[in-house]
Formats: C-alpha cells, sequence, structure tokens
C-alpha cells in the first residue's frame, strides 16, 4: 500500500515496505514497545547546521503514514517552511504513539536533512545574483526520481525564501515531473550537446530545432565546437528577425578545461579591465581567479560574449550560463557584474552529504521531559528551567 500526500503525489516507500526499508533497531524497539506497553513520546527534530526549513516532504509523508495506519501524529512546526533556522535548533516537534513512530525514524530523517540543506545553497545562490533569474538544472545530477523531487522542492522553498528579499529566484526547471514546484505544468529547456553533434554544426542543430518549433524562443549552446564567439554571432545572422525580437539566447557551458574562444589569462583580465575592474582589484582565492578570469564559463567569458553580441548589433540576444554555478561563483560572478540573463544550474545539491544528516531525538516520554545527556538544548524552555525530572 502506497502512501499518498495531501496534495495526492505517492510518496516511497509504501506503508508496507516501511520496515524493509528503516534501521532493524527500530524495528525491534516497536516490537518491544508493542508488548510492555506504548506511551505517548515527542521528538525534536533539527540538523547540526544553518539551514532554510524545508519540511514538507517529510510531513507530508508523516501524514500519509498515520492515515493508513489509522493513528494520528501531531506536528509543532517551530520553523515555517523558507525560514532560517540556526544549528541544532528544532525545525519541528513530532509527537504521537511510540508505536507507531519507533520504525520511521530513518526515512522521517532522508527526507528532511537533504532539501534544507539544498533550500539553504539555493536560497543563497539566489541572493547573490538577486536581479538574474535561475532555472534548476538538478536532475541530472540525482540519484534516483525521489532525490530530484527532494532537490526540485529544496530550489523552490529558497527561492521563494529569496524572492521576499526582492531576488528574481528560480523561475522554472528542465523537467516536467518536477515542474509543478515552480508553478509550471512542464520543464523548459531546447537542446543538448548531442544535437549539436547530431546536426553537424551549432547553426544547423538551430534550424532543426526552429524547424521543428518554430514557436518556441530558441536558446543555442554555443561551446560545441569550441567557438562561442563564431557559433553565437553565426546563429544570430541566421535569425536576425528572433535576435531583434529578443527571442534568442546563447547558452555558455564551457567546460573547465579550456577558455573560451579568443581569452587567455592576459586577454581574461584585459576583458574585465574594461568592464569590472573593480572585480580584479582585491584580493582573491586561486577559485575566485578561476571563477573571474580563468577556464570555462568565467566572468571574463560572459562579458566577452556579450561585446560581441553588441558590436555585431544583436544587444536584445541573452547570455545564459551554466557550468558550475554555486554559490561562491554566483557571488564572484555578481562582484563582476557579468552580463547574465539566465542562470542555469543544479549546484545547490550539497557537495558534502555529511552536512544533511537529520536528527530526531525523543525528549519527552507520556509528558515527562527526558532527552540523552548533551542534548538537553533540545527541550523547550520550561522543560530545561525545571531540569529532566
Amino acid at each position: 500500500m502506497t502512501a499518498i500526500s495531501p496534495a495526492g503525489r505517492p510518496l516511497p516507500p509504501a506503508v508496507d515496505d516501511v520496515p524493509a526499508w528503516t534501521d532493524s533497531y527500530f524495528n525491534r524497539t516497536r516490537v518491544v514497545v508493542e508488548k510492555f506497553g506504548d506511551c505517548r513520546v515527542t521528538y525534536a527534530v533539527f540538523l547540526r547546521r544553518p539551514v532554510i526549513s524545508a519540511p514538507r516532504l517529510a510531513t507530508d509523508w508523516l501524514d500519509a503514514i498515520a492515515a493508513r495506519r489509522g493513528t494520528r501524529f501531531d506536528v509543532e512546526l517551530m520553523h515555517r517552511e523558507g525560514d532560517w533556522v540556526g544549528a541544532g535548533d528544532p525545525i519541528f516537534y513530532l509527537s504521537g504513539p511510540f508505536a507507531q513512530l519507533a520504525d520511521l525514524e530513518t526515512i522521517l530523517l532522508q527526507k528532511l536533512g537533504a532539501p534544507c540543506v539544498a533550500a539553504h545553497n539555493a536560497y543563497q545562490m539566489c541572493v547573490e545574483l538577486p536581479q538574474v533569474p535561475f532555472l534548476a538544472m538538478d536532475a541530472r545530477h540525482c540519484a534516483g526520481a525521489e532525490m530530484q523531487e527532494m532537490m526540485a522542492y529544496a530550489a523552490a522553498i529558497g527561492s521563494a525564501a529569496a524572492q521576499r528579499e526582492g531576488a528574481k529566484g528560480f523561475i522554472g526547471n528542465a523537467n516536467d515531473a518536477t515542474a509543478h514546484w515552480f508553478g509550471a505544468a512542464r520543464g523548459r529547456g531546447t537542446m543538448p550537446h548531442a544535437l549539436i553533434g547530431y546536426a553537424g554544426s551549432t547553426v544547423r542543430a538551430a534550424e532543426m530545432f526552429h524547424e521543428t518549433f518554430p514557436a518556441e524562443d530558441l536558446t543555442v549552446l554555443v561551446d560545441y565546437f569550441g567557438r562561442e564567439i563564431t557559433d553565437s554571432l553565426g546563429v544570430c545572422e541566421r535569425f536576425p528577425e528572433l535576435a531583434a525580437a529578443g527571442r534568442m539566447a546563447v547558452r555558455l557551458d564551457t567546460h573547465g578545461g579550456r577558455f573560451l574562444e579568443g581569452l587567455d589569462p592576459g586577454e581574461s583580465y584585459a576583458v574585465l579591465e574594461r568592464h569590472a575592474p573593480q572585480a580584479v582589484r582585491r584580493y582573491r582565492s586561486e577559485t575566485e581567479l578561476r571563477h573571474l578570469v580563468g577556464t570555462g564559463v568565467s566572468a571574463a567569458a560572459i562579458w566577452r560574449v556579450r561585446e560581441a553580441l553588441d558590436e555585431a548589433g544583436f544587444p536584445k540576444v541573452r547570455i545564459v550560463a551554466s557550468s558550475g554555478f554555486g554559490v561562491g561563483k554566483c557571488r564572484v560572478v555578481a562582484e563582476a557584474k557579468a552580463p547574465i540573463d539566465v542562470v542555469g544550474t543544479g549546484s545547490f545539491i550539497p557537495e558534502a552529504w555529511s552536512e544533511t544528516y537529520a536528527t530526531a531525538d525523543i525528549v519527552a516520554y507520556d509528558g515527562v521531559p527526558r532527552v540523552k545527556v548533551g542534548r538537553e538544548f533540545l527541550l523547550r524552555n520550561g522543560a530545561r528551567r525545571r531540569g529532566q525530572g
């Protein structure tokens, strides 16, 4: 029997599969409690690092499990969805029959930790580039459909938090299945590198796409042959009407093994001296310098493409930048005022997976405060003052 969320979406694992996917000591605990008598417990659920609260997948799953088991769980949300949460601060308190909750902890924590950290990353990226819309391109890096759902949800929650501070945030994603998190029916995107290779030239790939989808705006990858400037201008010259109408974009996805066409370290510095000299006149780490003037999609590379488009008479052609746009890179290209129109990224996926580990500790048994030594900070304020009884 599959658990169904209040929104009508299936929530794995199915109710009958929970014992197989949870840690065995939780299954054994449930059996012991059923033998010696149930009690009402309260869990404090938290992470050990600052995050953005993203509890919906976890709490929806709890609601669905409770309904299927014919019981009730009470969730006291301490931080609303999208709120900042400090390290060790409970995101919610969960109360209910111990026998019904004991075997749910493993899966509950899986559904909470990673979305909260990813939401925090997405939030930071959006506030670093507040005037730039983002497109979530996380799916290809996810370990299956369940993670894909978690990461899309996280990006949407982090984005919404940034939008409340004036950022444009995430305007969509790259696949249909998770587009609902962004208020859309379908994902966005035009062509991968494979289509360029199939067509034999960047211009020919653009022609094929436009002939197949004539009503859609045209975004063309321009790094396949290492001729980002040449192919950007070639596509614009082939479709001048689309370019003039603002219905065309070039996507920069140059990999980190080479410079964009026409650039090298010296020329990259020269580009930034023309447009953002302040960005290179301060101390930079090696990573920051790479984002500014190094290989791949650097700030200098973005500026150089903008220069070429404007000089050729295509000022309305937009630039979509992808390839490694995590929090640090967003910060650096923002300082360089790089003229990006859209960022495509999946780099809100947590890099250090150990940071995503959520924890749940029982803090009360039948209303009596009790928690393991060292976790007293999880007790409610009144219980802390009274001691643990």
